[in-house]
């Protein structure tokens, strides 16, 4: 049998004891185990549902302290941070247990029967929507709490009526499974099937392609590299039976600033960018990867601010040491590629340097290892010489979960231009702030156009992310008692 050693992020060591990797028997009983819970699941009323969620939220709470330290070791994330992640998944737990409770799973549309001749007339409709079925959760290795075992993915799964397996993450295998023994307590508290929520875990891609493989499983979520997640999108296509699979991937979140606000407040903004350009080592899918000026004075002078504000950031250990490997490959990989290195110090070994970079548009667009993301705190920032120019780098990017406009305050032809822009390759436009962070709210949209994520129409963070595992039926001249359940799947 394969095993998994934990490691300490900041050392490299070993901590704590090989653990066992899981065989295909258990991929396979995993998935099973969450078809039968998901017979009774799927009919379950907004408010057991929302007891479940609650449950979670509070255990994750009462075990804070072991939790947080715990994931510090695996992470190097601190405490600071990962007592915020913390708060943010139960948050998000609860959120998504409300939304439950109020009945969004149960919405329907009610078209009652128009007697006559058609095509006016037509039979009483409800369109409702039922549950997918077991979905394959995949944990991110930068957010060991918000995208892991009770995640937003698992919480908005389990508000929408499907049961989970998870596959946690190699960063922080042990975070994972005290999680998992938590989860556990609170079904067995509540007297629901154990396999609600499973979990599996393996180094390789075998467990998780297995996983998207197995018929019992009906949609896939994932948070990860634009490699993986194309990798088990083909598999979850080339199914007998494709599913949906909800990818959120790689992502270089331009930033355009025009020069008028850099004239005005270029110092400040540089403090923010490089500020959200080192946050968290770089280790966020909306770390700000691109910086596109336009050339001016203003621009010259923001370089030289960035640079320097980026020089006095900090960042602290990465991940994993493949991930620090990573990026230290790729930096040489882009200066190789025709990026003018500004900023590029030695690091050491527990922590990269930040890394700033220049090239002319002509470059940028010619050469796809420019566009690729660089997992790490760093950024490259393209300089061009017109609008046109940042509107043939804006698509040149192809698609992004976020992009940033600086300057867009006064409606003029060239900006309309430029948010026009913007929003056919983002997810998300700022028009303030960095786009580090994602708020968990009602209009929230993570996710963009390929690469950024395999479903444009779909978001992985906020209330909409329920509907990814919703699937609309439409009930043709139903009887009384069907009615009666209000949308509720029986």
């Amino acid at each position: 049998m394969k095993t998994l050693q934990p490691f300490q992020a900041r050392t490299g060591e070993p901590l704590g004891a090989p653990l066992m990797a899981s065989t295909s028997e258990q991929v396979d009983a995993a998935a099973e185990g969450a078809a039968q819970a998901f017979a009774s699941w799927s009919a379950s009323a907004g408010t057991t549902r929302a007891a479940l969620l609650r449950g979670l939220a509070i255990a994750l709470e009462s075990d804070r302290g072991g939790l947080v330290t715990l994931a510090d070791e695996e992470t190097a994330l601190g405490p600071v941070r990962l007592n915020g992640e913390l708060d943010r998944t139960a948050f998000q737990l609860r959120r998504f247990a409300d939304i439950a409770e109020r009945g969004v799973p149960f919405a329907f549309t009610d078209d009652p029967a128009v007697p006559g001749a058609p095509p006016a007339s037509h039979p009483a409709m409800v369109r409702l929507r039922v549950p997918l079925g077991p979905v394959a959760m995949f944990s991110s290795s930068n957010f060991p709490f918000a995208f892991s075992v009770l995640g937003g993915d698992t919480a908005s799964a389990l508000a929408a009526g499907c049961p989970v397996v998870v596959k946690a993450h190699s960063g922080h295998l042990l975070l994972s499974n005290r999680v998992f023994g938590l989860a556990q307590q609170v079904l067995s508290a509540q007297n629901l099937p154990a396999g609600m929520i499973g979990m599996i875990q393996g180094g390789g891609s075998d467990v998780g392609v297995r996983l998207v493989r197995h018929p019992a499983i009906a949609a896939g979520a994932f948070t990860g590299s634009t490699r993986g997640g194309a990798a088990l999108q083909a598999e979850a296509s080339a199914r007998p039976r494709p599913i949906p699979f909800y990818g959120e991937l790689g992502s270089i979140n331009p930033v355009v600033a025009l020069p008028a606000i850099l004239a005005a407040r270029g110092a400040e903004l540089a403090t923010t960018l490089a500020g959200s350009i080192a946050m968290g080592c770089g280790q966020f899918c909306t770390s700000p990867g691109v910086i596109v000026l336009l050339d001016d004075p203003a621009s010259d002078a923001f370089v030289q601010q960035l640079t320097t504000a980026l020089a006095a950031q900090k960042p602290h250990a990465m991940l994993t040491p493949g991930m620090r490997s990573a990026f230290d490959a790729g930096v040489v990989h882009m200066a190789a590629a025709g990026a003018q290195p500004l900023l590029h110090e030695a690091g050491s070994a527990e922590a990269p340097r930040p890394y700033l970079a220049q090239v002319d548009t002509v470059n940028f667009i010619a050469k796809a290892e420019l566009r690729e993301e660089l997992f790490g705190p760093s950024s490259l920032i393209v300089r061009a010489g017109s609008v046109a120019q940042v509107l043939d780098v804006l698509h040149a990017v192809g698609g992004s979960l976020t992009v940033t406009l600086w300057g867009a305050e006064t409606e003029s032809d060239e900006v309309r231009q430029i948010v026009r822009a913007a929003t056919q390759v983002a997810g998300r436009v700022l028009f303030a702030g960095v786009p580090t962070g994602v708020a968990v709210t009602a209009a929230q949209q993570h996710g963009g156009p390929w690469p950024s994520s395999t479903q444009p129409m779909s978001t992985s963070v906020g209330d909409a992310a329920l509907d990814r595992f919703l699937r609309p039926v439409a009930l043709q001249d139903a009887p009384a008692w069907l009615l009666a359940r209000k949308g509720q799947p029986c």
